[in-house]
């Protein structure tokens, strides 16, 4: 059972941070899914990422639905990990059931700090997962750069 990362967005972008965040994660070896709520909004992080790229300026990703998904080092959809994914970040209010949760080495909860309503469902997914037992780290950057906030350990 992985860590459950909730990083509260107050001057990035999600394509900020997952253009920081997927690349280490595939260099551990784990494929990455990001999944959404909204397919328009999936699509404007697609061409966000393109533009972001990690490191060496290219973040290999692609959207969910085309024959190729299981070989997505990162693959964005709507639905299950198709592309054998170790880490899913979970963008626009998306959420994890526990058996995923605990399937992965990492999920990442992106939320926008600014929007109250995001706030507040980011606030009731720390409560049910760490009511779980899912070791849980909350994040912020407040200050301008990420800071650890908050710690749960699993149960």
């Amino acid at each position: 059972m992985g860590t459950v990362m909730f990083f509260h967005l107050m001057q990035s972008a999600p394509a900020d941070t997952l253009a920081v965040n997927a690349p280490r994660a595939l260099a551990q070896g784990w494929r990455v899914m990001v999944r959404g709520t909204d397919p328009d909004a999936l699509d404007q992080l697609d061409a966000a990422l393109w533009l972001k790229g990690g490191d060496d300026g290219f973040l290999p990703h692609g959207l969910a639905g085309g024959p190729h998904d299981p070989d997505q080092p990162v693959l964005l959809g709507l639905a299950e990990p198709a592309n054998g994914a170790r880490v899913l970040a979970l963008v626009d209010g998306a959420g994890a059931s526990d058996a995923e949760i605990a399937a992965m080495e990492r999920v990442w909860v992106l939320f926008d700090g600014n929007d109250p309503d995001r706030l507040q469902a980011a606030r009731a997914q720390w409560k049910a997962m760490t009511g779980a037992g899912h070791a849980a780290q909350y994040w912020s950057e407040e200050t301008g750069r990420w800071e650890k906030k908050a710690e749960s350990a699993a149960r």
